[in-house]
């Protein structure tokens, strides 16, 4: 735990999770299965993306895409052919846009486009998903976590958002979840050179706030986060596993793992 000698002259809170405690002036945050619903969300997202991109290509004469690519990608669906969740360490869960992009034109060039068409007709399908999804706005906000934000911000704890969505993007989802105004910073992977696991975008994020990245704190629902957190030495690395479902095993990375908001306390 960080010395509160070793701080800069912001405000200093307690952070307290299971049996620990932390100083710090900030908490990170990473946003999709963090504080945004994931799988409610780019579930849909992903659908329309790749429906859209296999309608083209029938409308070019080609193969479709293959009915379980959303999976490969990392999405989990149950016995009805439901979304029910996500692989955490997955492309979709830890890959940037650009990521899934590549991926998505490497499936075009292997239907018989060309790697120029692939990547013009996935970014052509990719404004059809954000479109639709800024016509929804299907976002919601997890359990509990507006109720922390709150605390954070009357313990005077500065608060940011260090997610591998751009920043616009993840700009507008905190409009859409009503939380934009609990954050002070906002770091997306367009701003860095390097994404999770790398310690990029918490370094960036601590020096807009003028922190210490040893007076900060990172939640995150990856291992990635986790990594990311203590390659750049922040205080500690707390893992949100939503519903319980991977269990501690699933974040080696984490000093603590929790299943809600609830289990965290600022003071």
């Amino acid at each position: 735990m960080a010395s509160r000698s070793s701080l800069s002259s912001l405000p200093v809170a307690k952070l307290c999770v299971q049996d620990k405690s932390y100083d710090v002036q900030a908490i990170l945050f990473d946003k999709d299965g963090t504080l945004l619903d994931f799988t409610y969300t780019w579930g849909s997202w992903g659908e329309h993306l790749l429906a859209s991109f296999s309608n083209e290509l029938a409308n070019k004469g080609l193969p479709l895409l293959r009915p379980e690519l959303l999976s490969t990608w990392g999405m989990i669906y149950n016995e009805n052919g439901e979304i029910s969740g996500y692989d955490r360490n997955s492309p979709i869960s830890m890959g940037t846009i650009s990521d899934l992009m590549s991926l998505l034109a490497q499936e075009g060039y292997q239907a018989g486009l060309s790697w120029a068409e692939g990547k013009v007709l996935a970014e052509k399908c990719r404004q059809s998903a954000d479109e639709q999804l800024e016509i929804t706005r299907t976002a919601r906000l997890l359990p509990d976590a507006r109720a922390f934000l709150e605390q954070c911000r009357l313990c005077g704890i500065r608060l940011g958002i260090v997610t591998s969505d751009e920043t616009d993007a993840a700009l507008k989802h905190l409009e859409w979840l009503g939380i934009r105004s609990y954050f002070d910073v906002c770091v997306g992977a367009d701003l860095v050179d390097r994404g999770k696991p790398y310690p990029d975008m918490v370094e960036l994020a601590c020096l807009q706030l003028g922190v210490k990245t040893e007076g900060t704190a990172v939640i995150g629902d990856t291992n990635g986060d986790m990594q990311m957190a203590r390659e750049a030495g922040a205080a500690t690395a707390i893992g949100i596993d939503a519903g319980g479902i991977i269990g501690k095993e699933g974040y080696p990375a984490a000093d603590a793992v929790i299943v809600d908001y609830l289990e965290l306390q600022v003071s």
